[in-house]
């Protein structure tokens, strides 16, 4: 474990020199500066939002669909950071002459991964983490909305991106670094669009669909973690208010029980096992 934990401190200090930290700190500041912004002038020319309007909690629903989207624009920020981090991390580093010198030493091969999982989902998910409260301190700043829950769904959204991170590094075990940057978010979008084949089946009550959809998000479940994570934002809400949110943009919010996080914990650990296995059989 003790090596496990060098080359990850090895692996953040990499990132450093590739300015990896400060190409995502330039696409966060802008985030936060437009997010704040466009919540302002959201809340600041809605003020019938301050009445509720036939049973409607307007002021809720606007406050929960922005934090929707910001949830959604945090875990993309999250992905990009975990692809650069993971992207070239096995066959890049062989390719570039970085990996051998370490498996020379007796470090086996598995530990490198670990140390290369700890280092990228350790950043990553402190990222995510740091980003959601931010974006929920903008929102209430303007609005006065507080979500329902906050501790779960930035536990949901880190678990999200960790799973990301250990795709794009099993990934790069067999594939060159563009085409596992390619395939890491071609799997992000391909989560997304399991969520929005949720919604469409729920509009035309498609059981097919929501079979799918439901599929999907298991295969790939940081896209089950980021809709549980939505419906923690209005857990506590109900009557008209709850159904104008699931109507609305917000409706890819899907609870989900305890069972998710033991079934991504599990999930971790079969990645982590196929990429060890592949590994392994590398030539380097």
């Amino acid at each position: 474990m003790n090596a496990a934990r060098i080359i990850a401190v090895f692996s953040l200090q990499e990132s450093v020199r590739r300015r990896v930290f400060l190409v995502v700190g330039l696409l966060t500041l802008a985030f936060l500066v437009l997010y704040g912004l466009g919540a302002w002038q959201l809340f600041d020319s809605a003020g019938e939002f301050d009445e509720p309007i036939r049973g409607v909690d307007g002021r809720t629903v606007a406050g929960a669909t922005v934090q929707g989207l910001a949830m959604f624009a945090t875990m993309f920020l999250g992905t990009i950071l975990a692809v650069f981090l993971t992207l070239g991390a096995v066959r890049g580093d062989a390719e570039r002459g970085l990996l051998q010198p370490v498996l020379v030493r007796p470090v086996r091969r598995r530990t490198v991964l670990l140390g290369r999982f700890i280092a990228a989902s350790g950043v990553c998910m402190a990222y995510v983490t740091v980003i959601f409260f931010a974006t929920v301190v903008l929102t209430w700043a303007f609005s006065d909305w507080w979500p329902d829950r906050v501790v779960v769904p930035a536990i949901q959204l880190a678990l999200a991106v960790a799973v990301i991170a250990a795709l794009s590094l099993a990934g790069s075990v067999v594939l060159a670094s563009t085409a596992n940057g390619i395939a890491v978010f071609m799997l992000f979008g391909a989560g997304l669009t399991a969520g929005l084949l949720g919604q469409i089946s729920e509009a035309l009550g498609s059981h097919t669909l929501d079979r799918i959809s439901d599929i999907v998000s298991w295969a790939l479940p940081f896209e089950a973690l980021y809709q549980s994570a939505l419906s923690q934002l209005t857990a506590d809400t109900v009557g008209f208010t709850r159904l104008a949110i699931d109507l609305g943009p917000f409706g890819g919010a899907q609870a989900a029980g305890p069972g998710l996080f033991l079934y991504t914990v599990l999930y971790l650990a079969v990645v982590g096992v196929v990429a060890g296995a592949a590994f392994a059989r590398r030539d380097l």
